[in-house]
């Protein structure tokens, strides 16, 4: 086995297997009706039936459910525990584990003091009457929270801390990898545990298959299986009438886990990493990893600092990278595995509701995977001279086929061949496709020409050189049963990313795409929805594959 000499070398030939899936998960136990006082009133007058709202109603209810905490910790025979101020719970939470034997249960219970949101009491008068009124506003205040740290048969281990104060609002946090370690032991395939993640397995397409099958109900079941079982402070009364726990996500972990053939890899894939993407963290690298627009300028500029880290604990580094509320780290697992991680702590950082529904977490895990996928991409495509040159030789000479037809290479300095390699770097053209009639249209503003100048022949012998090289695939007409549009009634082609010295191009990783308009399929797509303009007649070029529709602008191709 040959040593890895850069980057590109440790992704091609060192990875014995890669899985993804969702890491941690920390989620939001709310009750609707009760975030705003209305409902707060509602609550208390409509449904309760007093007279007036206060606190002072909130407070035999706050008795209540801690007296039905400690009567609970005491009749299983559990630990209490003080959490002290920078105490590490997880340490203290596999001490637990090491000596639980049981296939689910309550580790331990703790108790802490943190800061929280809470209903107060605010005595008002009308000025009309001169009269005085109890009125509900929001404040903050330290508030007991208690833990509870429990082993589920599905999810392994998870906790769940209640707030014990009006309205009880609570924090769920999940581990997506040790359900799919559940799941896995269930159908019976064989793997070897990596901390949070897997080292090997028996059958990896079924293992990626249950890391994907993950979903809004299954954590939604795993709440409602836990609030039957953990002391609750509403009543099944109060449940029926709406006054129910949902469910909003406040921070998601999407890991990327590629197991290394040997600790050397991972060593030589950070000290190239390390030495040239200090830069990773700059806006324009940033919108090509996250797939957004990043303003840098005016009023509107895109909040957040950009930057790279290297942060290093021990003889470990890791590279964080920024982007609003969401980071990506990436670092050596244990010293066998590259980890690549997304997170996201604002879903609405990308335009998504913080409700936890399918919907939204499928539009999450296409935005956390695809940036695991895009920054590998990027440092790719920053390496390899050695592999650039061989692609640079392969794209400029000339081929010749099985039955001894010559086809012409792309020579680099012809301004006809710069022409079609800019027209591919295209974005709104990548999801879809294109036809001969379509590139021709762009081709011409960029040759100083005219359509009626380039004819179907002329274009007939390009897109034979650029499929012939790889730049290219050519794929089948739409079937019979699918309605026609225009786009589909011929056959089109679709760019397909490769290692070239033509920077900046895109991550040659591959990302999940959008569903594909009919009679085009890419090889490679892009998250970025498909454009509204008619293809036919476009009105710009984009200077980047990542910029919008919107805003294009022409763009021009610069030698490595």
């Amino acid at each position: 086995m040959t040593l890895a000499r850069s980057v590109a070398d440790v992704l091609a030939d060192h990875v014995s297997f890669e899985v993804e899936s969702i890491d941690r998960m920390y989620l939001n136990v709310w009750v609707p009706r009760l975030a705003y006082g209305a409902g707060v009133s509602g609550f208390f007058v409509g449904h309760r039936g007093h007279a007036y709202a206060s606190t002072a109603l909130m407070d035999p209810m706050t008795k209540e459910f801690v007296a039905e905490i400690h009567g609970f910790v005491a009749a299983r025979g559990l630990e209490l525990i003080h959490f002290a101020k920078g105490q590490r719970k997880d340490e203290l939470t596999q001490q637990f584990l090491a000596t639980f034997t049981e296939d689910e249960g309550v580790l331990f219970v703790g108790r802490a003091q943190e800061k929280a949101g809470v209903w107060r009491t605010q005595r008002r008068h009308n000025p009309a009457s001169g009269g005085s009124y109890a009125w509900l506003v929001r404040s903050s205040a330290f508030i007991n929270f208690f833990y509870f740290y429990c082993v589920d048969a599905d999810f392994g281990p998870f906790f769940l801390k209640f707030s014990t104060y009006f309205p009880y609002t609570a924090k769920l946090c999940i581990n997506g990898n040790e359900w799919a370690k559940r799941q896995a032991t269930k159908a019976g395939i064989g793997f070897e545990p990596l901390d949070n993640g897997f080292a090997s397995c028996d059958d990896v397409p079924a293992l990626q298959a249950i890391c994907d099958s993950l979903g809004a109900q299954h954590i939604d079941a795993l709440l409602r299986k836990w609030l039957k079982i953990l002391p609750n402070p509403f009543t099944p009364e109060d449940e029926a009438a709406g006054y129910r726990y949902e469910l909003s996500i406040l921070q998601a972990e999407f890991s990327l886990t590629q197991m290394l053939d040997r600790p050397v890899s991972g060593r030589i894939f950070f000290e190239q990493v390390l030495h040239d993407n200090l830069d990773t963290g700059r806006p324009d690298h940033i919108s090509l990893i996250f797939n957004r627009r990043v303003i840098t300028k005016g009023s509107r500029c895109t909040p957040g600092r950009f930057r790279t880290r290297i942060i290093t604990e021990g003889v470990t580094p890791s590279l964080h990278v920024e982007y609003k509320n969401a980071k990506i780290k990436q670092y050596h697992k244990e010293g066998r595995a590259l980890r690549t991680e997304t997170t996201i702590n604002d879903t609405r950082d990308f335009g998504l509701s913080k409700r936890l529904t399918d919907q939204n977490l499928t539009a999450l895990r296409q935005i956390g995977f695809s940036a695991n996928r895009r920054l590998l991409g990027v440092q790719t495509i920053s390496h390899d001279p050695i592999r650039g040159a061989r692609a640079f030789t392969e794209l400029t000479a000339p081929i010749l086929t099985d039955t001894g037809t010559r086809i012409p290479g792309l020579r680099f300095g012809d301004a006809r061949v710069h022409a079609l390699l800019q027209a591919l770097l295209i974005h709104r053209l990548l999801p879809h496709g294109f036809t001969n009639r379509e590139l021709r249209t762009l081709l011409a503003p960029l040759l100083g020409t005219t359509t009626k100048d380039i004819t179907a022949g002329k274009m007939t012998y390009d897109l034979r050189r650029l499929r012939a090289h790889g730049l290219i695939t050519r794929t089948p007409t739409t079937a019979a049963t699918k309605s026609p549009t225009p786009e589909s009634s011929t056959p089109c082609c679709s760019p397909t990313p490769t290692t070239t010295s033509c920077a900046p191009a895109w991550p040659r990783s591959p990302t999940p795409t959008h569903p594909r308009r009919p009679g085009c399929a890419p090889q490679h797509g892009h998250t970025r929805p498909p454009s509204t303009t008619s293809p036919a007649t476009p009105t710009s070029l984009p200077d980047h594959p990542t910029t919008t529709p919107e805003q294009t602008q022409p763009t021009h191709l610069t030698q490595s």
